[in-house]
């Protein structure tokens, strides 16, 4: 049929528009962040070493058994609050098997 447009498969359109959702927060983030200066790289610092320490669930998951996926919930509480926020999405898997 000519001139008929396809829809998007059903996972498309929701994950581009979670992409979008999140890349509004961080741009919320970032900026107020940077209105308080010192703030800004502290927060940046902290979301580094919270996604580096869910890297390293994930790689030493072959010799702990403790796995993390890499999804968007994941990623903002390593993000967001970093270290600690890692661990405790550690200790609520834990719990919870």
């Amino acid at each position: 049929m000519r001139g008929h447009r396809r829809g998007r498969a059903g996972g498309e359109g929701r994950m581009g528009l979670m992409l979008w959702l999140l890349a509004g927060i961080a741009a919320v983030l970032t900026v107020r962040a940077a209105a308080a200066r010192e703030g800004f790289l502290r927060a940046a610092v902290n979301a580094l070493l919270g996604l580096a320490a869910l890297f390293l669930v994930n790689a030493s998951a072959g010799y702990t058994g403790v796995s993390l996926g890499f999804n968007l919930f994941n990623g903002l509480v390593a993000g967001v609050l970093g270290i600690p926020g890692v661990a405790l999405l550690v200790l609520v898997q834990w719990a919870l098997t």
